[in-house]
């Protein structure tokens, strides 16, 4: 590959399979995939995982799966997901992966809408559920089941790999660049989930276009070979798609699968990952677990506050090639006396590449993690974009999401939304024409939905969702997000919700992160759950002290006036969050419809 080519002629005639062939030709006894059997980890190889994929396209092409057919997964983040959506491909047909938290009707509207013939499900909960609406799916003329035997009107993924295994090469042409190798269905924020159909040219030019901006980081050539990741968040959401299938095939990483993605933190020690990718409500649960394990010590906390204060500078002066080497020398001393252990702790000792994104992070909180040494990124696309519109791996401002991904065009329309096209742009909504001209204009130009700000060195920033601005009964437009990001820095707040469309002032939701509030009431000798806690002066003191102080960069007009604390734990993929945890507002809205009534009465 060369930076000489246009991204069109790199990728040109390449498909998923043809990438995955590529890699195992390269890479074959090279480690592929790793799973928890206990407390041990097991591993399979390239040439092994090939192996596995080519008996798993006999198995399907045995059954009747065509090209252009689509098959519906639903299974939490494990091996044989690889195997399967790969042997989808190997048939020319489209794998269509589903939110593991669909109830029944759900599942039925998703594999109606995509029009699927097969669905391949893990065994127990997630089959019952399909189960309850097998009868209203004819079109689905099988389901398979991993992990368990196989229904009497199905099969399983165990009996699948009992197939000879079919020559790959005979099977490499199925799928063409122009054909869809995935639908992502939105988690449906703003009404019926809609399908997002992506091509193969689409996530080969997503890939590349990474891959050169990956190669832009100091001391990297652009290889991820070989490079450690771990895959926990749903195979439904491009961000996960991305990181741990698409980029592991076209560069032959090594990806360990985490079933439960609440257990990521306890994977991130004993595998090390070299590339991870978190949600901002990841990097928040790292921050708030450091900064409560400091808490016990008030002494090291200050010093390692003092250092962060020093370093944090020092660190943005290396990435931008601008350090002394008196200032490297200063660094270095603070990073072996304190950041050092801090990574270790956090198991990102060994991370090259650390990225945020799906959501808005708060910008101290990535300078935190930059100052002892994570080098934490914020990238920022959509499902319509294949993941990535914008990103910078080095030379990073806290604040802004990077620089236009190399052959995506990036721009702000007259009033001031984020449009773009190039590569990777999806090819529309399936079945929804109305939707998919909303979002694509005549010109090909797709409409983020998103407000943003552009500087003269071409770096964007992300003030808010265009229809998310709360416009207050004064007429002020205000970005909830902003305000949200800095009440999520007072320590014992987990998520916040601000409030105030056509309201006199502005006030928030606010929600204990369980973990910090644990603490704080070990610390002061209570012994409470999180409504209690939510009703504690002494914790409501803390919270209004942090509140003064997190709204201390904002004019009055823009402030957070009233708080309520909720004695609830808001989780991903549930009423108020979203499977990558965005906040469900009209959900939000309708279920606290009483509190927030009571913040204006």
């Amino acid at each position: 590959m060369t930076t000489t080519d246009s991204i069109e002629q790199t990728v040109a005639g390449l498909t998923l399979p043809k990438a995955f062939l590529a890699t195992v030709g390269k890479h074959g006894s090279s480690t592929a995939l790793r799973w928890k059997v206990g407390e041990d980890f097991q591993s399979m190889n390239y040439d092994q995982y090939a192996e596995k994929v080519a008996r798993a396209t006999a198995g399907l092409k045995a059954l009747g799966l065509m090209p252009g057919q689509r098959v519906v997964l639903m299974m939490r983040n494990i091996a044989e997901f690889h195997v399967i959506d790969m042997a989808i491909c190997f048939c020319g047909a489209t794998p269509v992966s589903i939110y593991n938290s669909s109830s029944p009707e759900q599942i039925q509207y998703l594999a109606e809408h995509c029009e699927a013939s097969l669905a391949i499900v893990e065994a127990g909960e997630f089959y019952n559920r399909f189960a309850q609406v097998r009868g209203k799916l004819p079109g689905v003329k099988k389901i398979g089941v991993v992990g368990g035997q196989a229904p009497t009107d199905g099969f399983s993924y165990e009996g699948l790999l009992e197939s000879d295994a079919i020559d790959l090469q005979t099977c490499i042409e199925h799928s063409k660049p122009e054909d869809l190798a995935t639908l992502i269905y939105t988690s449906g924020t703003t009404g019926p989930p809609k399908g997002v159909m992506i091509t193969h040219r689409n996530v080969m030019h997503q890939l590349e276009a990474l891959r050169r901006r990956f190669s832009e980081a100091p001391d990297f050539d652009g290889q991820l070979a070989g490079l450690r990741m771990v895959s926990y968040l749903p195979m439904a959401h491009i961000a996960e798609r991305n990181v741990s299938y698409y980029t592991a095939i076209y560069h032959g990483c090594e990806v360990t699968t985490c079933p439960d993605p609440t257990a990521i933190l306890s994977y991130l020690q004993p595998v090390k990952p070299q590339v991870f990718f978190g949600v901002p409500r990841v990097w928040e649960k790292m921050y708030a677990g450091v900064k409560s394990a400091l808490a016990a010590d008030p002494e090291k906390a200050q010093k390692i506050q003092e250092a962060v204060t020093a370093g944090g500078p020092i660190a943005e002066k290396i990435d931008w090639g601008k350090a002394s080497d008196e200032e490297k020398a200063t660094y270095a001393f603070l990073d072996e006396v304190a950041f050092k252990t801090i990574r270790g702790l956090l198991g990102l000792d060994e991370c090259k590449f650390a990225i945020t994104g799906a959501a808005p992070i708060v910008p101290e909180m990535l300078g935190w993690f930059r100052a002892i040494g994570v080098p934490l990124t914020e990238i920022y696309g959509m499902s319509e974009t294949t993941g990535g519109m914008t990103w910078a791996s080095t030379r990073v401002k806290p604040g802004t999401v990077g620089r236009a991904l190399e052959g995506i065009e990036v721009k702000l329309a007259d009033d001031g939304e984020i449009i773009c096209k190039g590569g990777p742009i999806f090819q529309g909504y399936l079945k929804a024409e109305e939707q998919t001209a909303e979002a694509l204009d005549a010109d090909g130009w797709l409409h983020s939905g998103d407000i943003g700000e552009l500087d003269d060195e071409g770096y964007f920033k992300i003030v808010d969702r265009k229809k998310e601005l709360i416009i207050t009964a004064g007429g002020k437009n205000i970005s909830p997000a902003n305000l949200e990001s800095q009440l999520k820095m007072i320590p014992l707040v987990g998520q916040a919700c601000a409030i105030g469309d056509r309201r006199p002032f502005v006030s928030a939701l606010l929600v204990l992160d369980p973990d910090v509030a644990k603490a704080w009431a070990a610390q002061h000798g209570v012994e409470a759950n999180l409504q209690a806690l939510a009703e504690d002066e002494r914790v409501l003191a803390a919270i209004n002290e942090g509140l003064a102080e997190a709204m201390a960069g904002f004019n009055s007009a823009e402030r957070v006036k009233k708080v309520r604390v909720l004695g609830v734990e808001w989780l991903p993929d549930s009423e108020e969050l979203t499977p990558t945890s965005k906040l469900k507002r009209r959900e939000i809205m309708k279920k606290y419809a009483d509190e927030i009534e009571g913040l204006y009465a």
